[in-house]
């Protein structure tokens, strides 16, 4: 934060499957899992922790001054005769929660030959490099400093406070996440009235204000090549008047950094693995964002290793209200929450828009939890007749549809994180009849066994990805945007390739949490097979990673790691994230 100013209405029959030799299988990674080593004799494994806020209306999400758009979570339909499935639509700035900081928010572009320009005035969110996302946590210890100033002042952390931890542990470097922990956000993030000490009554100068680096620390750091900070404070600009001043000393050498994290106190103080992802907005000047950190066992050192060696791949598409991002459905007023760019606060400065987005909840890269295609726990659902006859079938052969709880600030960051298994499908392309369209081939428990035969079975916690190469083809901007969505639903096109709901059924026997795409959505574009693939997602607790691209890019026999987190949304049946590769 800052001060400164129905998816599918349309079916088709069952496409034939293309031969299973036909089948190229790319494995992406054998050996790299959850992690573990051995303390006197106990395993001691790695766990992920998560320094997220969460996001709700009653919380204090969104920086309080005006123009600042509150957060809004909006249920645009919801299970029932209308709908099989929750669709949620967002209203969310990138200063909501847990956040991300990139240069452009105070380092003006070279264009502009004011004083504060330079070539980090480019570097948006979506153009940011994913391997300073993450890297080893230092936490630098400031609770000494807590409410220690008059009111409406922050407490300031300066250079001799990261010489005391360097004294304490080790020199901060290149590679490293330097964590101010002062217990701020721990403290006073709170739910309603109360929730006004966490910035409000900071603004007011009601109460003291929020921790905060000087510029003088940010420059020891620049110098020292930390490249990537976060906080437990609400912005990681001091008040009243060093704000500014702090933030272009630390972006000026090409920072990015947490504001809004939370739960440090879980973290030692070195060793652990921290990270930070958000959606990738373009010209973003910051994001809403995922902050989470992995500790114990010998996971966090490879992800560690891997950060400060640059062998990061980033998964996601930017996210542009030029591109088909969300689905148009078939038929007039069945369209999804098309992504739009709402401008409401102008920097002379920077000639730049503050920014915030209306959005469908499942927007570019996002995650599918249980509750898209299930209903709550001890609701009595009312389908339309044709979802009824389609329940049925459903039920006589996998069982009950069951009922979910799972919104996605449930679930847990270990489900969408783990070994990347990719299973290239893109044989199957062309193996449908024409005049099935529309139609999409399917994936079925053969073609995964037949990879498995190859390659080594798939274990507990892998995250299996299929690779179609939809969106790496037809991911482009208007006027030529039809190959994405409007094209294969209309049976214009064939569809993407998708698993069936046996599919589904046999990954979970295999221990897999989460099954994730490079193509729109995981259903495919027969609305009877898509429901029942989300069904059975659902009813077997897997969730989904869905719009991925880029997947040609992961290094062929290179150990290799997938990372995902969505925003933490409560109550939400969707959330945009993003995706990244560790190898």
């Amino acid at each position: 934060m800052t001060h400164h100013a129905v998816k599918h209405s349309a079916r088709a029959d069952k496409p034939p499957v293309a031969p299973i030799a036909a089948i190229r299988i790319i494995v992406a990674l054998a050996t790299i899992g959850a992690g573990s080593t051995t303390l006197r004799g106990q395993e001691v494994r790695s766990q992920f922790i998560d320094h997220s806020l969460l996001i709700a209306p009653e919380y204090p999400s969104t920086w309080p001054s005006p123009p600042f758009p509150r957060f809004q979570l909006m249920h645009e339909r919801v299970i029932g005769p209308t709908s099989p499935y929750n669709v949620d639509v967002l209203l969310i700035d990138g200063n909501t929660g847990t956040q991300l900081d990139v240069p452009p928010h105070s380092v003006a572009r070279p264009d502009l030959k004011r004083e504060k320009s330079g070539p980090l005035g480019l570097a948006y969110t979506d153009k940011i490099e994913p391997w300073q996302f993450g890297g080893e946590a230092c936490v630098v210890d400031v609770r000494d400093l807590l409410d220690q100033a008059p009111k409406g002042v922050s407490p300031l952390v300066k250079p001799e406070h990261v010489v005391r931890f360097e004294k304490q542990h080790r020199p901060v470097r290149f590679g490293d996440v330097v964590l101010f922990r002062s217990d701020y956000s721990d403290k006073y993030y709170r739910p309603g009235p109360e929730g006004s000490r966490f910035i409000a009554d900071a603004l007011d100068r009601k109460v003291p204000g929020y921790p905060d680096p000087d510029p003088d620390c940010m420059e020891l750091l620049g110098k020292r090549g930390v490249l990537t900070l976060g906080t437990d404070s609400a912005s990681m600009g001091p008040l009243p008047d060093l704000a500014e001043p702090t933030h272009f000393a630390g972006l000026k050498y090409g920072m990015i950094w947490t504001e809004g994290a939370t739960n440090l106190n879980a973290l030692p103080p070195t060793g652990a693995f921290y990270c930070l992802l958000g959606p990738k907005h373009e010209g973003g000047p910051y994001s809403e964002g995922r902050a989470f950190s992995v500790a114990g066992g010998d996971l966090p050192k490879r992800l560690i290793e891997s950060c400060k060696n640059k062998r990061v791949v980033d998964l996601s598409p930017t996210l542009s209200p030029k591109l088909p991002l969300t689905s148009p459905g078939i038929g007039t007023g069945h369209h999804r929450q098309v992504y739009l760019k709402v401008d409401f606060l102008y920097s002379e400065y920077l000639d730049l828009w503050h920014h915030t987005h209306l959005m469908d909840a499942m927007a570019g890269t996002h995650l599918v939890p249980p509750t898209y295609a299930l209903p709550p726990t001890g609701s009595k659902t009312e389908y339309a007749p044709e979802v009824r006859g389609w329940l049925e079938e459903y039920e006589k052969k996998y069982g009950p549809r069951g009922h979910s709880d799972i919104t996605t600030e449930k679930v847990p960051l270990s489900w969408t994180a783990g070994r990347l298994r990719v299973i290239d499908v893109r044989s199957l392309i062309g193996s449908t009849d024409k005049k099935t369209w529309p139609a999409s081939p399917e994936i079925t428990p053969a073609h995964i066994q037949a990879v498995e035969k190859a390659s080594g079975d798939l274990q507990l916690g892998d995250i299996v990805l299929f690779r179609t190469g939809h969106l790496d083809t037809h991911l482009k901007p208007q006027p030529n945007d039809a190959g994405v969505w409007s094209d294969p639903l209309q049976g214009k096109s064939e569809g993407w390739p998708a698993p069936s709901p046996d599919a589904i059924v046999y990954l979970k026997s295999k221990g897999i949490r989460c099954v994730a795409t490079d193509a729109p959505d995981l259903g495919g574009v027969d609305p009877r097979r898509a429901l029942m693939t989300y069904w059975a997602l659902g009813s077997k607790e897997m969730v989904g990673v869905e719009f991925l691209h880029n997947i040609g890019n992961l290094p062929a026999g290179k150990e290799a790691y997938f990372l995902f987190a969505a925003v933490k949304v409560r109550d939400c049946h969707g959330g945009p994230g993003r995706a990244i590769v560790l190898y």
